[in-house]
């Protein structure tokens, strides 16, 4: 196999100055670019002499490997992902091979995307498997994509897992549009309400507050004392608050991390007022989705629980997810473990419990999923009018009380001067 010499930087600025062996030019480079290496040179060394690469080829390589290492580790966002497993699926199905089938996306693509597939496609032409190839990727192919797709290779169906996945990928991106636009009205008021309280804290309770000490007003009203207070945190110390902000967001990824606490986190999410019946529904349409999935396309049982486990996002599900994996392992059904767990909702293991006697688990979990996806779908509709009088009402509440925090020294001030 040849041997290339090289001369660049790495992405920390690191100079670099190496030989690797690779199966052609195009091969070493494409290597060096999965590394991240920012190439000035490269160089073949043959019998003592070096070939040098084109000028063109260089500075066009060098380029692409600028743009693409820019930002990190190439990837894909998860609807870039949907897509192009779609087109793989499309391509694999019409009989192309699939290195031939990668190369075609990595074609087809730009910048960091390009990359992915042109290193897959080298893992691939290296002999690696392709769920091999894609579990290097870790942040980019979740449990769930590489599962499938090392079931689908198995079973000589890997486009039928790709269409899968593709579908899988579709639901839950429609999920997520649907909670998104339900919830974006509420996020608009809260935005607009909370710049104009901003507003009036900064610039007039500070009014105020001069008006205040030029009249001599005396002793406050304690709502006054706290607004006045207020403002001048802002105003004055806006650094406490950030920092507290900061520190609080700290304390929650670090609780997260702990399985312990994490595990209460979660429980009280699920008991939210209003939001924790669709937080439920929401992990029941995924793990029903998420399970039916993998079941139907191949991956054993016991090892599809464990990854809806870990990708489930909820630690209360994920030990009752434990509990069924469990006693699945010691022999028994998965309707009667789900049950024993005590997270479960009695709709869903009554239909597992109806998949296991006809022997199609998946279709009935898949049933399962379609109902909770429209029932969240109706859930967060219904919340969010919910919230749009609920939220007037409370920030209403909050400038009716600035309002009148800021007009009641006033007040008092004009009955005195009536009385006397």
């Amino acid at each position: 196999m040849p041997a290339f010499h090289y001369v660049g930087v790495d992405p920390s600025g690191k100079s670099l100055d190496g030989t690797i062996n690779a199966a052609g030019l195009q091969a070493a480079i494409g290597m060096l670019k999965g590394k991240g290496y920012f190439l000035s040179e490269i160089t073949e060394v043959k019998g003592g002499l070096a070939r040098k690469a084109p000028a063109k080829e260089k500075a066009a390589k060098s380029e692409g490997f600028s743009l693409s290492f820019s930002f990190g580790a190439p990837g894909l966002k998860s609807k870039q992902r949907t897509t192009t497993t779609r087109q793989l699926a499309t391509l694999i199905a019409s009989g192309l091979p699939l290195l031939r089938s990668l190369r075609v996306l990595r074609d087809q693509q730009k910048g960091p995307a390009s990359l992915l597939f042109n290193n897959l496609a080298e893992d691939v032409e290296a002999g690696s498997l392709f769920s091999q190839a894609l579990a290097k990727y870790p942040k980019t192919f979740p449990k769930v994509y590489i599962a499938m797709v090392r079931a689908g290779e198995a079973g000589g169906a890997l486009d039928a897992a790709l269409r899968r996945l593709a579908e899988f990928g579709e639901s839950e991106t429609k999920l997520k549009g649907k909670i998104k636009s339900a919830m974006m009205y509420p996020i608009v008021i809260v935005v607009v309400a909370s710049a104009i309280v901003t507003f009036i804290m900064l610039r007039i309770v500070p009014i105020f507050t001069k008006i205040f000490e030029d009249m001599q007003a005396g002793e406050l009203p304690a709502p006054t004392k706290l607004l006045i207070f207020l403002s001048k945190l802002i105003t004055q110390k806006i650094y406490i608050p950030i920092i507290g902000i900061v520190v609080l967001a700290i304390l929650y990824r670090l609780l997260n991390r702990w399985r312990i606490s994490k595990y209460y986190i979660d429980k009280g999410k699920l008991k939210i007022l209003l939001f924790g019946p669709v937080i439920m529904k929401t992990i029941m349409a995924r793990f029903s989705r998420t399970l039916a999935t993998l079941i139907t396309s191949g991956v054993p049982i016991l090892q599809s629980l464990l990854i809806v486990r870990d990708t489930i996002g909820n630690e209360v599900i994920a030990r009752g997810i434990t509990v069924v994996h469990d006693q699945v392992r010691e022999g028994e059904g998965i309707s009667t473990p789900m049950i024993k767990a005590k997270v479960f909702p009695p709709i869903l293991t009554n239909m597992v419990a109806v998949g296991e006697e006809t022997g199609a688990v998946d279709q009935m979990l898949e049933k399962v999923a379609d109902a909770y996806e429209e029932e969240v779908d109706s859930a967060v509709s219904g919340l969010s009018s919910m919230m749009e009088p609920i939220l007037i009402v409370f920030m209403g509440g909050i400038v009716g009380f600035i309002v009148i925090a800021l007009f009641m020294p006033l007040i008092k001030l004009a009955m005195g001067i009536s009385a006397g």
